[in-house]
C-alpha cells in the first residue's frame, strides 16, 4: 500500500503518536513538500507543541539506501550546531519499524526529523521580496556562520541552494527562543571525512553550481565555498531594490551565466561594494573567478567581513568627472606633460563618458575585449558595444587602453548613429575618427615621456603585457583591412535582400489590410465593452508572453503598462455605466409621476438580483480557487511520480480555468506564480514545477 496521507490522518512511530498537517494554502491537501531525493510530510504532534512539528522524509525508490543508518547516526553527533537542527533524524527500518513499513512499503528508511517552519530562500528570490538592510545582513551573517562551523568540522553540504536554505526567522509560527535564522536542509548529501561517498551524487543546483566544477558529482570539504559565496551574495544583494528587479527568477544568475563577465555579475558585484563594503565585492569576485572550489574565499572570511558591517546605510561617495573645463591632471614640472593631461581629458569628455577609478583586473578587461571584438566581427554591433563601455570601467585611469576602448565606443556609436548633419564631416570628423584619436593620444605620450603618467604606465606593465597589446593591434588591424573588404559584398547583398525584403514587406502588408479591413468591419458590429474586454485579454497575454522571453526583466515595467491599461478599461466602463444611468434619468423624469413606485421595485428587484448574482460568482470563484490549487498539486506530483501526460494535462485544465477569470485570479496568493510556472512547463516539459 502506497503511502498517500490525508490531513488529519494518524500515524504511530517509535512509540509516539502524529497526525499529518494541513496545506495551509491547499485546505484538504496534505501539508508536503517534493525535493530531488523524496517527498516531506509535516507531523504534528497529539500531545505537543506546533513548533514540535516533524518531518517524515520518504525516499523515492533509488534513493532508499541502507547505508542511510549509519549515515543518520553519525550526523546526529551534528545536531547542536546552529543550522543544522535536521541533523537530529531517526531512520525507520525493518527492525524496528516492521509493521509501520509492512502496511506502508514506501516509508522503508524514511526519516523522521525536525520540521524547519519558515520559508526558503527560494520563495523569497522568486516573490521578488525586498529585505531591509538589517535582514539582509542577519541572515548573510547566520548562513556564514552555519559554513564556517561545518568547515570546522570538515563538513560540507555538497547541494548548497536556494531552495534547501530555510529562512524560520520570516516564520509565524512563534519559535522557541534562541532559534537559528538560518537552517538547512536536504542534507542526505553531506560531505565528512568520516562517511562513506554516497553512491548517487549531485552535481549542484542551477544558478548556484559552478561551471568550472566536475559535473559528475560534488562531495568534497570545498563543495559549499561557490554556491555559500552566491547565496550570500544575493542576502546582501536583496536590500538593493535594482538587484531584486534583475534577478533571472528561481535565482538571481541564470546557470548559463556562471562564472561570466555578464551584466548582472557587475550589477551585483558594484552593489555589494557600494552598499556594504569593498572587502565584501573582493571576497564575490574571488569566488567567481575562481577556476576550482578550493581558491574560494572560505567561510571564515565571509563571517570575518560581514562582522565590520554597520546595520547602518552606508554615504556612497561619487568620484568627481573629469572635463575639459575642470582639468584633473596632476601638475607637472614640465609644460608638455600638464598640456598631454588636459588633451587627454577633454578627448574622453567629449565622448559622454567618466575615465574609471578603479583599478586594473587584466583578466576581466581580456575576457570582455575579445568578446565584445567577437559580437563586432559577427555583425552585433549593439551587443559588441554594450561590452565595450562595461570593459571601459575595468581599465586603469589615464591609461593607453582607456584611450583606444574610448575611441572603440566612438566609432561603434558612429556606425549604429547616422549622421544628423553633414556639416559634422570634414575636419571634427577627422578629429573625432578612431584612427586619428589614437595616433594623437601615442603623439601626447611620446612628447609627454617624462611625465608621472607615463612613468606609472612604463612601470606597471610586464614584458608580456606589451607583446600582448602588439599582437592584438596587429590583429585588430588585419580584422580591420578584412572587415573593410568584406564590407562591400555585405552591402551589395544586404541592398538585394532588402528590395526583396521590401517587395514582401508590401505583399504582406497588403494582405493584413485587406485582412484587417474585414477584421474592422466585424469588430466595429461588436459592443464596445466586448472589445475592451479582447483588448483587455490581449494585453495580457502580451506581457506573460514577454515575461517568459526576456526572463522577466521588464516585469515592472509591464505591471504598470497591465494597471494602466485596467484603469484606463474601468474608466470607459464607468463613462458607459454613466452614460446609461444618465439615459435612464432622463427617461425616468419623462414618465408619469404613476409609474415612478413601479420603477423603484424594479430597481429594488434588480440590485436583490444582482446581490445574489454577485455572491454566487464570488462562491464560484472560491471554489475555483480551491480547484485551481488541486490543479496545480496534480500536475506537480505527477511530474514528481514520472506521469508526465498526466502532468499537463493538470496544467492545460489549470490554465483553461485561470484565464476564465485571470483578472480575479492573479489577486489570490500565489496563482499568478502558480500560472506562470505551469505555463513554462508547457512550453519546456524539462521545467521542473516548484511547490508551492
Amino acid at each position: 500500500m502506497t503511502f498517500q496521507p490525508n490531513p488529519g490522518d494518524g500515524i504511530v512511530i517509535n512509540g509516539k503518536s502524529y497526525t499529518v498537517g494541513q496545506h495551509p494554502a491547499a485546505p484538504g491537501v496534505a501539508y508536503a513538500q517534493a525535493g530531488r531525493q523524496g517527498i516531506v510530510y509535516q507531523l504534528i504532534p497529539v500531545d505537543g507543541q506546533l513548533h514540535e512539528a516533524k518531518a517524515l522524509k520518504v525516499f523515492f525508490p533509488k534513493f532508499r539506501i541502507p547505508a542511510m543508518v549509519y549515515q543518520s547516526e553519525h550526523m546526529g553527533n551534528y545536531r547542536e550546531i546552529p543550522g543544522l537542527q535536521v541533523s537530529s533524524r531517526e531512520v525507520l527500518t525493518p527492525e524496528r519499524n516492521g509493521d509501520l513499513i509492512a502496511e506502508y512499503p514506501d516509508l522503508l528508511y524514511a526519516v523522521i526529523m525536525p520540521w524547519i517552519h519558515g520559508c526558503t530562500w527560494f520563495d523569497v528570490i522568486s516573490d521578488q521580496r525586498n529585505l531591509g538592510r538589517s535582514e539582509s545582513l542577519m541572515l548573510a551573517k547566520a548562513l556564514a556562520a552555519i559554513g564556517s562551523s561545518m568547515e570546522q568540522r570538515g563538513l560540507a553540504h555538497c547541494d548548497l541552494s536556494a531552495p534547501n536554505v530555510m529562512l524560520p526567522f520570516f516564520s509565524e509560527v512563534k519559535l522557541p527562543e534562541g532559534a537559528a535564522a538560518v537552517e538547512l536542509v536536504d542534507v542526505e548529501q553531506m560531505y565528512s571525512p568520516k562517511m562513506d561517498r554516497p553512491d548517487v551524487l549531485l552535481a549542484g543546483s542551477p544558478g548556484y553550481a559552478a561551471h568550472r566544477t566536475v559535473h559528475s558529482g560534488l562531495w568534497s570539504a570545498y563543495a559549499d565555498r561557490f554556491a555559500g559565496a552566491i547565496i550570500i551574495a544575493e542576502m546582501l544583494g536583496w536590500s538593493d531594490p535594482a538587484i531584486v528587479n534583475r534577478a533571472w527568477g528561481e535565482s538571481y544568475f541564470d546557470q548559463h551565466e556562471m562564472q561570466t563577465p555578464c551584466e548582472r555579475y557587475f550589477l551585483l558585484k558594484k552593489s555589494l561594494g557600494q552598499r556594504w563594503d569593498t572587502k565584501i565585492s573582493e571576497l564575490f569576485g574571488r569566488a567567481w573567478d575562481s577556476q576550482d572550489l578550493s581558491s574560494c574565499p572560505t567561510f571564515g572570511e565571509w563571517l570575518i567581513a560581514l562582522s565590520s558591517l554597520s546595520e547602518e546605510e552606508a554615504v556612497i561617495e561619487e568620484a568627481p568627472a573629469i572635463n575639459g573645463s575642470e582639468p584633473q591632471a596632476e601638475q607637472s614640472n614640465h609644460s608638455h606633460g600638464e598640456q598631454a593631461e588636459e588633451a587627454k581629458a577633454e578627448m574622453i569628455g567629449s565622448f559622454g563618458l567618466e575615465p574609471a577609478s578603479r583599478e586594473v583586473n587584466d583578466n576581466v578587461v581580456g575576457r570582455l575585449f575579445h568578446q565584445a571584438r567577437d559580437l563586432e566581427k559577427a555583425g552585433n554591433l549593439s551587443g559588441a558595444l554594450e561590452i565595450f563601455r562595461s570593459a571601459y570601467h575595468f581599465v586603469k585611469k589615464d591609461s593607453p587602453l582607456e584611450v583606444e576602448l574610448a575611441a572603440a565606443i566612438q566609432g561603434l556609436e558612429e556606425q549604429l548613429r547616422p549622421d544628423e548633419d553633414s556639416s559634422n564631416k570634414g575636419i571634427k570628423a577627422l578629429l573625432l575618427s578612431r584612427k586619428f584619436i589614437f595616433s594623437a593620444a601615442v603623439a601626447i605620450m611620446i612628447l609627454a615621456g617624462s611625465a608621472i603618467t607615463v612613468n606609472q604606465i612604463l612601470a606597471e606593465k610586464a614584458e608580456s603585457r606589451q607583446l600582448d597589446a602588439q599582437r592584438l593591434a596587429e590583429e585588430q588591424a588585419q580584422e580591420a583591412r578584412r572587415i573593410e573588404e568584406a564590407q562591400r559584398k555585405q552591402q551589395e547583398e544586404a541592398a538585394r535582400k532588402e528590395a526583396e525584403a521590401k517587395k514582401a514587406e508590401e505583399e504582406r502588408l497588403k494582405a493584413e489590410a485587406a485582412k484587417k479591413a474585414e477584421e474592422a468591419e466585424q469588430t466595429r458590429k461588436e459592443q464596445e465593452k466586448a472589445e475592451l474586454q479582447a483588448k483587455y485579454e490581449k494585453q495580457a497575454k502580451y506581457e506573460a508572453y514577454l515575461a517568459s522571453l526576456e526572463e522577466k526583466k521588464k516585469k515592472q515595467a509591464l505591471q504598470e503598462k497591465y494597471d494602466n491599461q485596467a484603469k484606463y478599461e474601468a474608466y470607459l466602463v464607468q463613462q458607459e455605466e454613466k452614460k446609461k444611468r444618465a439615459a435612464q434619468e432622463a427617461e425616468a423624469a419623462r414618465v408619469a409621476a404613476a409609474k415612478a413606485e413601479a420603477e423603484r421595485k424594479a430597481k429594488e428587484k434588480a440590485k436583490a438580483a444582482e446581490q445574489a448574482r454577485a455572491a454566487k460568482i464570488q462562491q464560484q470563484r472560491s471554489q475555483n480557487v480551491i480547484e485551481l490549487v488541486a490543479l496545480y498539486n496534480k500536475a506537480y506530483n505527477s511530474q514528481v511520480a514520472g506521469n508526465k501526460d498526466r502532468a499537463v494535462n493538470a496544467a492545460r485544465e489549470f490554465l483553461a480555468l485561470y484565464n476564465k477569470d485571470q483578472a480575479y485570479y492573479k489577486t489570490v496568493g500565489k496563482m499568478s506564480s502558480r500560472r506562470n510556472n505551469l505555463q513554462h512547463f508547457l512550453s519546456d516539459n524539462n521545467h521542473w514545477i516548484p511547490k508551492l
